[in-house]
């Protein structure tokens, strides 16, 4: 297992959490210093509230952590690759890199739907690394609104 791959088994935990939680499974973490400082699942439904991402979640826990804004040396973890409002927050952290699973062809932001990531576009260039454990990430989501149909 690499090490893409052991932080996004935990970021796949936080997705299960969600699961349960009847909550879309999208599951972050955010690593500084090879240390998880942030884990969060999606709470759109729990929080009423359309902004609370598990990435979002995660981005504000790792700035209340390191009481900073600016999380130049962490790296994100998520299930799916995220739509433009948590590419946007990963901008403006500064964070240094996106790692995610399952593409999401209609909103995500760092390939799929539209490339926010693209370098040069913005004042911050993030790398991005997609499809580590494709086949779990994409497999929870698959699951997940199969129930629901």
């Amino acid at each position: 297992m690499n090490i893409h791959e052991l932080y996004m088994k935990q970021a796949l935990n936080e997705a299960i959490k969600a699961f349960d939680e009847d909550e879309v499974p999208v599951g972050a973490v955010i690593v500084h210093k090879d240390q998880i400082i942030a884990r969060a699942h999606n709470q759109i439904k729990t929080l009423k509230d359309p902004t609370a991402h598990a990435e979002m979640i995660a981005i504000t826990q790792a700035a209340s952590h390191l009481q900073n804004e600016r999380l130049n040396e962490c790296d994100l973890y998520v299930t799916v690759e995220p739509c433009a409002m948590c590419v946007g927050g990963a901008i403006l952290a500064r964070l240094r890199r996106i790692v995610y699973g399952a593409n999401d062809s209609k909103t995500g932001a760092c390939t799929s739907a539209i490339n926010l990531t693209k370098p040069g576009l913005f004042n911050h260039d993030i790398e991005v690394v997609s499809g580590t454990m494709e086949p779990d990430c994409r497999g929870i989501m698959q699951e997940f609104f199969l129930r629901k149909r």
